[in-house]
């Protein structure tokens, strides 16, 4: 499924232009295995969307679906990258983001999830803000989900200026991505380049395959980098662009000219600067700075990329488009520009479409769920699954209930717990079901998700089926809304789902262990100059064995009926890593995790990581 450059054409859409590939099949490998035991082979393209804006302290703009470029309407993207910088960071914004998601996070959920991306991971340093989002149906296939910060400013005492990352194995292949805010003003290109160094050196991950971030197979860089362009005046610099002619701008870019002798840029890629530079606009409009401080244009926003171990770099015929490979991968970069409609800021948004194709591999899964195409009764509500004998449950997995449109895993309409090591009577083919009060009544599409609490994150997820209960749907749990914070503008929201299913505690069930809001451990400013994201260890915890209800153990007769069909999907190998429980309770406004459990037991602090509780 090699991407034929020589079919394409180009085009300008939205402000950018754009390489135009005939349209390809879905690749079998994405499709699920029909029989337990098969291996999966995993994707041979991808095609990731990254995009950088200084948003300079504002409000989201009221439509974001042409700067995600949604109404191109194709549905080819897989993941979305997003990185912001100058979020508002003030004292009271950063109080209530931590404790809330923030408005920029929930936007662009809102935007994507009726797309079908979900919210993989984020990671927020002040003003820096880091997101990925991925189709639902791609989850199992991202592994070892890791993010880190590094701050800069002051010495390394200030998150104003510094580096976000977030780094997963993507299909197989350990991919970094990393948004970086750096140094201001003209004089400062040497202090950028130290910056950035820095950044690489302090940045480290748990894990064999990658621990630096020049340590991955492909490295994205990106993020409002603050170069300026060198010994021109502003009035060769504006004739320049009013005129078309900016080639006479690329060789007096600081960061192009960096790239020639400073080591630590070696090696990094980036398309050509055919769109005009980026920065300083008169906020509300397209024109360059009126300012008494008429800043010159420059293009400070940038998006580059960076092979651990190159083969080729190989432009195309079209100066538009070049391709890097190694030995597994190969990068084509399809589209570089900016979005000029988008005027909230004085830097306008920057915009790259990226190819990845892998070389096909094929990998034993973690887990594999099965489950009818129809739940028409109470009855049907069950679920087979089965580990991989490479994957190490806990007694915290759950299997969550999702409608279609989910923003990020705990967007769950009803969970069930997954079996503990008592309950499994020694096989790894287990069967639970979900309580009919559970159920959401009427119809809709849905699917079902296992989520690991070692590995923090969705690793099985089913194709999506009907649920077609009797019933009234006035007060379905898909549809219901949690309670929003109502200050200021009304923008921020409890970081728990839309929907919940009926409250555990509520029905006083001895084994209730519904999860709740972030642990207020997640709210303490650290010290160290980087803070990485954690999923909390159930050591310590009271064990669920302790609190579990006997169940019936029985198979479900319905169960593979004739004429029944099943969906799995199986999840490709990782390492879980375990991760020591924090030992400090306080507040921490740097990042901002939405894995934040909570223990079963009545006088535990939380230490979980599991379902909320719509209650809390």
């Amino acid at each position: 499924m090699a991407l034929q450059l020589g079919s394409c054409k180009t085009e300008k859409r939205d402000g950018i232009r754009l390489l135009c590939a005939p349209p390809a099949p879905l690749p079998p490998a994405l499709l699920p295995p029909r029989h337990p035991g098969q291996t999966a082979p995993l994707p041979q393209v991808s095609r990731t969307y990254v995009m950088t804006w200084n948003v300079g302290c504002s409000v989201p703009p009221s439509d974001l679906t042409s700067l995600l470029c949604l109404n191109a309407g194709d549905g080819k993207t897989d993941m979305f990258v997003i990185g912001l910088q100058e979020v508002n960071s003030m004292i009271n914004k950063r109080l209530k983001d931590a404790l809330f998601s923030d408005q920029w996070s929930e936007v662009f959920m809102d935007v994507l999830s009726p797309f079908s991306y979900v919210l993989v991971s984020s990671v927020r340093m002040q003003g820096c803000l880091l997101l990925v989002f991925a189709k639902y149906f791609h989850l199992p296939f991202l592994r070892d989900v890791q993010t880190d910060c590094t701050r800069t400013g002051l010495g390394g005492y200030w998150g104003n200026k510094g580096g976000v990352s977030i780094r997963m194995s993507l299909f197989g292949h350990m991919v970094c991505f990393l948004n970086c805010h750096l140094p201001a003003h003209m004089e400062n290109s040497d202090q950028r380049v130290d910056n950035f160094e820095s950044i690489l050196q302090l940045q480290q991950f748990e894990g064999p395959l990658a621990n630096g971030v020049l340590d991955h197979d492909l490295v994205f860089w990106f993020g409002d980098l603050n170069f300026r362009i060198d010994d021109l005046d502003l009035h060769f610099v504006k004739s320049a662009i009013h005129g078309s002619k900016l080639a006479l701008l690329w060789e007096k870019d600081q960061l192009n000219m960096a790239k020639c002798y400073e080591p630590v840029l070696s090696g990094f890629l980036e398309g050509p600067l055919t769109f005009p530079p980026t920065y300083k606009y008169d906020v509300g409009t397209n024109t360059y700075d009126t300012s008494s401080k008429k800043r010159k244009p420059a293009w400070t926003d940038r998006i580059l990329w960076k092979m651990k171990n190159p083969v080729s770099h190989n432009p195309t015929e079209s100066p538009d488009i070049c391709s890097t490979n190694s030995e597994n991968l190969t990068v084509t970069l399809l589209s570089y520009g900016s979005h000029m409609q988008y005027t909230e800021s004085d830097h306008k948004p920057v915009s790259a479409i990226f190819s990845l194709q892998f070389c096909p591999t094929r990998v034993a899964p973690l887990v594999s769920l099965w489950v009818r195409d129809e739940w028409l009764q109470p009855v049907d509500a069950c679920v087979t699954y089965r580990w991989s004998p490479a994957y190490m449950k806990t007694s915290w997995d759950w299997i969550g209930l999702y409608k279609l449109g989910f923003r990020h895993h705990k967007d769950y309409v009803a969970y069930v717990w997954a079996k503990s090591e008592e309950e499994t009577d020694g096989g790894r083919q287990q069967q639970v079901m979900f309580s009919e009060e559970s159920l959401p009544k009427g119809v809709g599409e849905y699917l079902l998700a296992y989520f690991s609490n070692n590995l923090g994150t969705l690793i099985g997820v089913t194709e999506p089926f009907q649920i077609s209960l009797p019933g009234s749907d006035v007060s379905s749990p898909s549809d219901s809304s949690d309670s929003s914070s109502e200050e200021d503008d009304s923008t921020h929201v409890l970081l728990r789902p839309k929907s919940r299913s009926p409250s555990p505690a509520a029905a006083r069930s001895p084994r209730s262990r519904s999860p709740g809001l972030s642990r207020l451990h997640d709210l303490i400013i650290p010290n160290s100059s980087h803070q990485k994201s954690r999923s909390p260890s159930p050591h310590g915890a009271k064990s669920p064995k302790h609190e579990r209800p006997q169940r019936s153990r029985s198979r479900d007769a319905a169960f593979g009926r004739k004429g029944s069909k099943v969906h799995s999907l199986y999840q490709s190998q990782s390492i879980p890593i375990p991760i020591p429980r924090p030992a400090v309770v306080g507040f921490n406004a740097i990042e901002t995790t939405l894995t934040s459990p909570k223990s079963p037991s009545q006088n535990s602090t939380l230490q979980a990581a599991s379902p909320p509780h719509p209650n809390t």
